[in-house]
């Protein structure tokens, strides 16, 4: 596989991971229901991701920043940003099942509403929603490893319109460039590069 390939493989790694940590916190998790008591019909109370766990979207949102960085950076920035990605999948991979527990999903409930304080029976329906969320942690987590592991080698945004084999030249930066074409010096000729 070629470094560009392998950059690419990352930056659709890290996306997909974190679009599906961040996208799917919006939707229904669990579902906590109370029978019996006062009432005779259940009680609902349906609980978003981001209600029982705030952390796994913002850390997607992150992941979404970092492959931007990933796609901006070079040699040990870039490796600097595959750790930063490889910590984000991580913990996105952890929190969304802990969101899951029992007694959390009860306790997020109770916090929005009163019905846990019902007499009768709990019971918390868990939908899959939160296993997206956990598969996403899971590639951007592969995504960081494989930029940790070989990103320094991979060529950055500007890299495509570098010179094989030159270093950049003095007066390089946009002021001496634009004084150059004051002057009517054509900045790209070969007379001006050898300088």
């Amino acid at each position: 596989m070629t470094t560009r390939r392998e950059l690419a493989a990352a930056a659709l790694l890290g996306a997909a991971g974190s679009g599906l940590a961040a996208g799917f916190t919006g939707r229904t998790w669990a579902t906590v229901t109370v029978r019996g008591g006062a009432d005779l019909v259940p009680s609902l109370e349906p609980l978003t991701g981001r209600s029982l766990s705030g952390g796994v979207a913002a850390l997607g949102l992150a992941g979404l920043a970092g492959v931007a960085a990933l796609l901006a950076t070079r040699g040990w920035a870039r490796t600097a940003v595959g750790v930063l990605l490889t910590g984000f999948g991580v913990l996105i991979a952890v929190l969304s099942p802990l969101a899951m527990r029992h007694a959390h999903v009860v306790s997020a409930a109770a916090e929005r509403t009163n019905l846990t304080r019902l007499t009768g029976d709990v019971t918390v329906h868990v939908s899959g929603w939160w296993i997206a969320s956990l598969a996403g942690g899971v590639l951007l987590a592969a995504a960081g490893l494989l930029t940790v592991v070989r990103g320094r080698r991979w060529p950055g945004m500007s890299a495509r319109y570098d010179r094989p084999g030159t270093a950049p030249r003095q007066g390089d930066d946009p002021a001496s460039l634009w004084k150059s074409l004051d002057r009517g010096d054509d900045p790209t000729s070969e007379d001006l590069q050898d300088h």
